[in-house]
Protein backbone atom coordinates (compact mmCIF):
# COMPACT_ATOMS: atom_id res chain seq x y z
CA UNK A 1 0.00 0.00 0.00
CA UNK A 2 0.77 3.80 -1.26
CA UNK A 3 -0.40 6.52 0.65
CA UNK A 4 0.49 9.90 -0.60
CA UNK A 5 -0.51 13.25 -0.69
CA UNK A 6 -1.75 15.57 -4.11
CA UNK A 7 -5.30 14.58 -4.87
CA UNK A 8 -7.57 16.95 -6.17
CA UNK A 9 -10.27 15.21 -4.82
CA UNK A 10 -10.71 13.94 -0.34
CA UNK A 11 -9.22 10.85 -2.00
CA UNK A 12 -8.10 9.32 -5.63
CA UNK A 13 -7.19 5.80 -6.19
CA UNK A 14 -5.75 2.51 -7.39
CA UNK A 15 -6.40 -0.66 -6.76
CA UNK A 16 -4.70 -3.86 -8.41
CA UNK A 17 -6.24 -7.17 -6.82
CA UNK A 18 -6.52 -10.75 -8.44
CA UNK A 19 -8.36 -11.96 -5.98
CA UNK A 20 -12.27 -10.95 -5.99
CA UNK A 21 -12.90 -11.12 -2.37
CA UNK A 22 -10.09 -8.32 -2.07
CA UNK A 23 -11.99 -5.71 -3.78
CA UNK A 24 -11.41 -2.82 -1.43
CA UNK A 25 -15.00 -1.28 0.03
CA UNK A 26 -15.19 2.51 0.15
CA UNK A 27 -17.55 4.57 1.78
CA UNK A 28 -17.83 8.34 3.52
CA UNK A 29 -20.50 9.31 5.93
CA UNK A 30 -20.88 13.27 6.92
CA UNK A 31 -21.60 14.26 10.49
CA UNK A 32 -22.57 18.13 10.53
CA UNK A 33 -18.86 19.49 9.54
CA UNK A 34 -16.93 16.40 9.78
CA UNK A 35 -16.41 13.50 7.27
CA UNK A 36 -15.66 9.92 7.84
CA UNK A 37 -14.02 7.93 4.51
CA UNK A 38 -13.25 4.58 4.95
CA UNK A 39 -11.05 2.37 2.82
CA UNK A 40 -11.63 -1.20 3.59
CA UNK A 41 -10.26 -4.49 2.07
CA UNK A 42 -12.75 -7.10 1.36
CA UNK A 43 -12.67 -10.49 2.78
CA UNK A 44 -9.33 -12.09 3.42
CA UNK A 45 -10.40 -15.60 2.32
CA UNK A 46 -9.41 -16.70 -0.70
CA UNK A 47 -5.67 -15.38 -1.20
CA UNK A 48 -2.71 -17.69 -1.00
CA UNK A 49 0.19 -15.22 -0.77
CA UNK A 50 3.02 -17.59 -2.50
CA UNK A 51 0.38 -18.54 -4.99
CA UNK A 52 0.81 -15.32 -7.48
CA UNK A 53 -2.03 -13.39 -5.36
CA UNK A 54 -1.93 -9.28 -5.97
CA UNK A 55 -3.32 -6.96 -3.33
CA UNK A 56 -1.52 -3.39 -4.64
CA UNK A 57 -3.13 0.24 -3.47
CA UNK A 58 -2.05 3.13 -4.23
CA UNK A 59 -3.85 6.33 -2.56
CA UNK A 60 -3.49 10.46 -2.97
CA UNK A 61 -5.69 12.11 -0.32
CA UNK A 62 -5.82 15.46 -0.71
CA UNK A 63 -3.48 17.65 0.54
CA UNK A 64 -5.99 20.86 2.02
CA UNK A 65 -8.03 19.14 4.40
CA UNK A 66 -7.50 18.22 7.99
CA UNK A 67 -6.85 14.76 7.94
CA UNK A 68 -7.14 12.69 11.52
CA UNK A 69 -5.67 9.70 9.80
CA UNK A 70 -5.91 6.15 10.88
CA UNK A 71 -4.23 3.19 8.91
CA UNK A 72 -4.52 -0.29 10.02
CA UNK A 73 -2.03 -2.46 8.17
CA UNK A 74 -2.00 -6.51 7.29
CA UNK A 75 0.84 -8.33 5.96
CA UNK A 76 3.25 -6.58 3.33
CA UNK A 77 4.99 -3.62 2.21
CA UNK A 78 3.88 -0.13 2.97
CA UNK A 79 4.86 3.63 2.66
CA UNK A 80 3.13 6.17 3.93
CA UNK A 81 4.24 9.49 2.24
CA UNK A 82 2.23 12.17 4.70
CA UNK A 83 4.63 15.12 4.28
CA UNK A 84 2.27 17.33 2.39
CA UNK A 85 -0.73 16.19 4.38
CA UNK A 86 -2.50 18.53 6.73
CA UNK A 87 -2.31 16.04 9.46
CA UNK A 88 -4.51 16.14 13.17
CA UNK A 89 -3.39 12.92 14.13
CA UNK A 90 -2.39 9.61 13.08
CA UNK A 91 -2.64 5.91 14.38
CA UNK A 92 -0.95 3.21 12.82
CA UNK A 93 -1.72 -0.19 13.65
CA UNK A 94 1.37 -1.96 11.85
CA UNK A 95 0.67 -5.80 10.91
CA UNK A 96 3.55 -8.12 9.49
CA UNK A 97 6.06 -6.46 7.03
CA UNK A 98 7.82 -3.36 5.98
CA UNK A 99 6.55 0.04 6.70
CA UNK A 100 7.99 3.79 6.28
CA UNK A 101 6.32 7.00 7.38
CA UNK A 102 7.35 10.35 6.23
CA UNK A 103 6.16 12.87 8.87
CA UNK A 104 8.65 15.47 7.29
CA UNK A 105 6.18 18.14 6.25
CA UNK A 106 6.44 21.61 7.46
CA UNK A 107 3.04 21.12 9.86
CA UNK A 108 1.25 24.25 10.66
CA UNK A 109 -0.29 22.75 14.32
CA UNK A 110 0.59 20.33 16.79
CA UNK A 111 -0.59 16.79 16.05
CA UNK A 112 0.08 13.32 17.44
CA UNK A 113 0.93 10.42 15.76
CA UNK A 114 1.02 6.75 17.54
CA UNK A 115 2.66 3.82 16.03
CA UNK A 116 1.93 0.31 17.56
CA UNK A 117 4.54 -2.15 15.75
CA UNK A 118 3.62 -5.50 14.34
CA UNK A 119 6.50 -7.83 12.75
CA UNK A 120 8.84 -6.43 10.73
CA UNK A 121 10.68 -3.38 10.43
CA UNK A 122 9.05 0.39 10.53
CA UNK A 123 11.01 3.37 9.45
CA UNK A 124 9.44 6.59 10.77
CA UNK A 125 10.99 10.17 9.12
CA UNK A 126 10.70 13.05 11.14
CA UNK A 127 11.46 16.89 10.50
CA UNK A 128 13.91 18.95 11.33
CA UNK A 129 12.50 21.82 11.38
CA UNK A 130 9.72 21.67 13.84
CA UNK A 131 9.69 20.22 17.43
CA UNK A 132 9.41 16.18 17.35
CA UNK A 133 9.29 14.65 20.77
CA UNK A 134 9.01 10.45 20.49
CA UNK A 135 8.44 7.96 22.77
CA UNK A 136 9.80 4.63 22.14
CA UNK A 137 9.15 1.70 23.28
CA UNK A 138 10.46 -2.00 21.99
CA UNK A 139 8.67 -5.25 22.56
CA UNK A 140 11.33 -7.42 20.65
CA UNK A 141 12.57 -5.67 18.53
CA UNK A 142 15.33 -2.78 18.67
CA UNK A 143 14.67 0.77 18.06
CA UNK A 144 17.06 3.28 16.58
CA UNK A 145 16.83 7.05 16.82
CA UNK A 146 19.22 8.81 14.62
CA UNK A 147 18.92 12.96 14.68
CA UNK A 148 17.61 12.62 17.95
CA UNK A 149 18.87 12.72 21.49
CA UNK A 150 17.62 10.92 24.89
CA UNK A 151 15.97 13.08 27.50
CA UNK A 152 14.50 11.28 30.18
CA UNK A 153 12.48 8.48 28.99
CA UNK A 154 11.71 9.97 25.36
CA UNK A 155 13.82 11.29 22.17
CA UNK A 156 13.66 14.74 20.75
CA UNK A 157 14.99 16.56 17.78
CA UNK A 158 17.26 19.86 17.94
CA UNK A 159 13.81 22.03 17.58
CA UNK A 160 12.04 20.79 20.18
CA UNK A 161 11.38 23.54 22.16
CA UNK A 162 12.31 25.92 19.88
CA UNK A 163 9.35 25.71 17.24
CA UNK A 164 5.58 26.62 17.66
CA UNK A 165 4.91 23.89 16.24
CA UNK A 166 5.56 19.64 17.47
CA UNK A 167 5.01 16.21 16.62
CA UNK A 168 3.90 13.61 19.37
CA UNK A 169 5.29 10.36 17.98
CA UNK A 170 4.66 7.53 20.84
CA UNK A 171 5.59 4.04 19.38
CA UNK A 172 5.40 0.73 20.89
CA UNK A 173 7.49 -2.01 18.64
CA UNK A 174 6.68 -5.43 18.16
CA UNK A 175 9.07 -7.77 17.07
CA UNK A 176 11.24 -6.55 14.93
CA UNK A 177 12.90 -2.60 14.62
CA UNK A 178 11.49 0.36 14.43
CA UNK A 179 13.90 3.11 12.98
CA UNK A 180 12.96 7.12 13.74
CA UNK A 181 15.25 9.06 11.89
CA UNK A 182 15.35 12.75 11.66
CA UNK A 183 15.59 13.99 7.77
Amino acid sequence: MNVTGGADQLMEADFSFNVSDWKPKVSYDLSGKKGELVVKQGSAEGGNLSGGARNEWDISMNDELPTDLAVQLGAGESVLDLDSLTLTGVDLQMGAGKTTVDLTGDYAQDFDANIEGGVGQATVLLPSEIGVKAKAEGGLGKISAKGLKKVGDSYVNEAYGESETNLRVDVKGGVGAINLKVV
